[in-house]
């Protein structure tokens, strides 16, 4: 059965995000750090790589992450030559898309991306990756059934926190796995219901 699995690399201080984004580092000053462990990953961090990849079915991103990635993307998405396909929730589809690609533009909400994306995956897993934005839609809306988080030895200070107002209710967690790494510590929470 598929599950839906927020997904993101983390600064040990919060921040998915380092201030001073620009369209030439949409990370911020610094943020590529968040993702050196998946971008030279080797050993676990390759075979943790890889297993969420061969476990994806489809992805849902919101257009500030497209917008700021598609440059490095290319029509092959984020996930490469594996071309899972990426659901974006967006206000407005773009005016010129790459050709071939592997995205999908859906402008009527978060559980349209995902009934889309469920669909799509036929199975297997859907994940939410991107910034905070749509995710915390997500989460406040109660369609995530896991969280994953990259937990990279940095603190930033300041940017774009993971989650903010989420609401006054708890969202409870159970461990599901920590992975230890020489870039980041892998945790992976079961959202309890």
């Amino acid at each position: 059965m598929s599950k839906v699995i927020f997904d993101i690399s983390m600064s040990l201080d919060g921040y998915v995000k380092a201030a001073g984004a620009t369209p030439d580092e949409p990370l911020g000053k610094g943020g590529e750090l968040l993702h050196e462990w998946a971008l030279h990953s080797e050993g676990a961090e390759a075979a943790l790589l890889a297993d969420t990849v061969a476990e994806a079915g489809a992805m849902i991103g919101g257009r500030r992450t497209y917008d700021d990635s598609l440059r490095w993307w290319g029509a092959d998405g984020p996930t490469g030559s594996a071309r899972v396909p990426l659901f974006v929730v967006t206000h407005e589809a773009p005016a010129e898309v790459p050709r071939n690609g592997v995205y999908t533009f859906v402008t009527d909400g978060i559980e349209s991306a995902l009934r889309q994306a469920k669909e799509t995956a036929a199975g297997r897993n859907v994940f939410i990756m991107g910034g905070p934005d749509v995710a915390g839609q997500f989460v406040r809306a109660g369609l995530v059934d896991r969280i994953g988080i990259h937990l990279v030895p940095v603190l930033f200070g300041g940017g774009a926190r993971l989650l903010e107002h989420l609401g006054d209710a708890h969202v409870r967690l159970r461990v599901a796995s920590v992975t230890e790494t020489a870039r980041a510590t892998h945790l992976l929470y079961d959202v309890v219901r």
